[in-house]
C-alpha cells in the first residue's frame, strides 16, 4: 500500500512580482539570480531574470554579496531589495532600483525615523533617458499601495548633480548628511508623500 504516487516534490521559492511602469519591469534580483552572478554564469542569470544583461555585470559585486546576505537573513526583505530596470521592448537591463532596508531602519531613526531609503543605478549608455525618475516613482508608488509606506530617503553626493536634479524634481529636500563608508560625503533627502 502506500507506494508511489508519480508526483515529485516540488521546490516552492518566494516569487516576487515585477512592477510595471510605462516602459520598465521592474523585476526582482532574487538569491538565485544574485548567486549566479556572483559566479560569473552570466548565461544563467539572464534566463533567470528574462533580460540580457550588461557584458560588465555585475556592477558591484559588493552590494549584490551585501543585498543577499540581507534576503538570507530574511527573506521578506526581497521585495524590497533590488531590482533590475529591464527594458520591456527589448527585454535588456538598462540598470538597477531598490531599497536598503525594510521601512523603519535603525540607521535612519536620527534622520528620519519611519523612512525607507532607496537608491539606482542607470548604466551610462542607457542615461538621460528618465528611466531612474520612472524607476523611483514606480518603487515609491509600490511601498505607498502595497504597504502604506509615506516617507522616502536617498543619499547623494553632492557632486552627482543628475541625481541631485532628480530628486529636487521629485520633491525630496535635504534634512542633513552623512560620511558614506564607500561614497564619501552624502546628502539625506527626504520625501514625504502627501497624506
Amino acid at each position: 500500500m502506500g507506494g508511489y504516487s508519480g508526483r515529485t516534490a516540488v521546490k516552492r521559492t518566494r516569487v516576487v512580482s515585477p512592477i510595471q511602469t510605462p516602459r520598465l519591469d521592474l523585476v526582482s534580483l532574487s538569491p538565485d539570480f544574485i548567486r549566479a552572478s556572483l559566479a560569473g554564469d552570466l548565461p544563467q542569470a539572464e534566463r533567470l531574470l528574462g533580460a540580457t544583461l550588461p557584458a560588465d555585470w555585475p556592477d558591484s559585486a559588493h552590494l549584490l554579496q551585501l543585498r543577499l546576505k540581507q534576503m538570507e537573513e530574511d527573506s521578506a526583505y526581497e521585495a524590497w531589495s533590488l531590482r533590475a530596470m529591464v527594458l520591456r521592448a527589448e527585454r535588456v537591463m538598462v540598470g538597477h532600483i531598490g531599497f536598503h532596508t525594510k521601512p523603519a531602519a535603525e540607521y535612519l531613526q536620527p534622520y528620519s525615523p519611519n523612512a525607507v531609503e532607496f537608491g539606482y543605478t542607470v548604466f551610462p549608455p542607457f542615461r538621460r533617458r528618465g528611466y531612474a525618475r520612472e524607476a523611483s516613482l514606480a518603487v515609491m508608488d509600490w511601498a505607498a499601495r502595497v504597504h502604506g509606506q509615506r516617507t522616502f530617503v536617498v543619499s547623494i553626493s553632492p557632486d552627482n548633480v543628475a541625481s541631485q536634479a532628480l530628486a529636487a524634481q521629485l520633491g525630496f529636500i535635504r534634512i542633513g548628511s552623512h560620511i558614506d563608508e564607500v561614497d564619501g560625503l552624502e546628502e539625506i533627502l527626504e520625501l514625504k508623500l502627501d497624506r
